[in-house]
């Protein structure tokens, strides 16, 4: 296994700049995702570690060797493609057989005749055809080894391709949206067989997608770009919790965060559509930009009063999606049932952010850090002194 280190990656095509400094390090064996919208650089980026585009500036590292010059043929990574790109008229079995076949038999050995007598070629082929089988029996598709891949579906499309990644035993697999051109029912059951693929192989796996909830549900480590810059680096849950900026809360989390205008008094107590939440920005005051998930607000007696637009029950979940009464801003809970049943109306409604849930962004965008009232008190408010005890002789 390899670790990946890229160090100030820069690349623009003529006037645009698409990757502006790029600097990343992952962990031998881990499954990272370059996740974000289209065009903020994450295929670019991707094919820069494969080699098949060149940086600017910066280099890149692959199991501590410095690759950066090197040719794609000569960084021992293997690529899956969104679209597959399967020879038609190659069975599955000489589709996945073909990086052994280049690498190991030389022109004259791969001649359908001559190169039979050769003397060791045929050890080599069998060789090469037992490392196949292993590698579709791994995926499953053992069965489908005399198959063209004009009969095969999507899925096994994609199997077929991640076993010709698989037999080459690289320091990294490189995914470009491999899921991308399946159905979400298909999508959603690849998703898991690759994490588990994953785990047996144990090879550092570089994933780009623009869906979130890929990025989310698979990896070990995920990286927001936009704009060619790398918005922040962290796990999934970190990211989801504790996004450094705005961008990175907007983008990650489906529904969509609420992000709501707050104000910080001059002592710091933050206030969301003027309700004071119970909670201080130290060193802050001014207007504020508040965010908060669908899932950390509830129905209150006292709150934000929001008129009710749309409702869509999803059996575990009620999705409410209103707008404030006070300013129009768009705003989405995610409730239990049993909750939504019980509220008091189903057009007007008044919620509250759950407590130690709240996100606070300044005019810039980045987040700042909270925290309770009561903690703030304690901070500002002196220590009693401690009581004297009388000493007895």
């Amino acid at each position: 296994m390899a670790g990946i280190v890229l160090d100030g990656i820069e690349k623009a095509f003529g006037d645009t700049r698409v990757l502006k400094g790029v600097s990343l390090a992952f962990d031998a064996g881990a499954f990272v995702s370059l996740v974000g919208p289209s065009g903020c650089g994450k295929t670019t980026l991707l094919r820069i570690i494969a080699g098949l585009e060149s940086a600017d500036r910066g280099r890149v590292t692959i199991g501590g060797t410095d690759v950066t010059g090197r040719r794609a043929a000569d960084r021992d990574v293997a690529m899956v493609f969104q679209n597959y790109a399967l020879y038609p008229h190659m069975t599955v079995e000489q589709n996945m057989a073909l990086p052994l076949v280049m690498r190991r038999l030389s022109a004259f050995e791969r001649a359908p005749f001559l190169g039979r007598l050769v003397s060791g070629t045929a050890d080599r082929r069998i060789a090469i055809r037992r490392e196949v089988k292993e590698a579709a029996k791994l995926l499953s598709i053992d069965h489908l080894m005399a198959r063209r891949p004009g009969q095969l579906s999507g899925g096994q499309r994609q199997r077929v391709a991640l076993g010709r990644a698989i037999v080459r035993h690289p320091k990294a697999f490189l995914m470009d949206e491999p899921l991308s051109n399946l159905d979400a029912a298909l999508r959603h059951d690849m998703r898991r067989e690759l994490v588990d693929l994953h785990r047996r192989v144990g090879v550092t796996t570089v994933y780009v997608t623009h869906d979130q909830a890929e990025a989310m549900t698979m990896s070990d480590r995920v990286a927001v770009m936009l704009g060619g810059v790398v918005l922040q680096f962290g796990s999934p849950r970190e990211v989801y919790e504790q996004p450094a900026t705005i961008d990175v809360a907007k983008f990650i989390g489906s529904p969509r965060i609420n992000t709501l205008p707050g104000e910080a008094g001059t002592d710091g107590r933050v206030s969301l559509a003027g309700h004071l939440t119970g909670e201080v920005a130290p060193r802050a005051s001014g207007p504020l930009q508040l965010g908060i998930r669908p899932e950390h607000l509830t129905l209150a007696a006292e709150g934000i009063a929001v008129g009710v637009r749309h409702v869509e029950f999803l059996g575990a979940e009620v999705l409410v999606y209103g707008q404030t009464e006070a300013g129009g801003t768009p705003v989405i809970l995610r409730l239990d049932p049993a909750a939504w049943e019980a509220a008091p109306s189903r057009e007007s409604i008044r919620v509250a952010p759950l407590a130690g849930r709240l996100l606070a962004f300044d005019a810039g965008g980045t987040r700042i850090g909270l925290i309770s009232a009561a903690a703030a008190r304690q901070v500002q408010e002196p220590a009693p002194p401690l009581a004297r005890v009388p000493r007895y002789v």
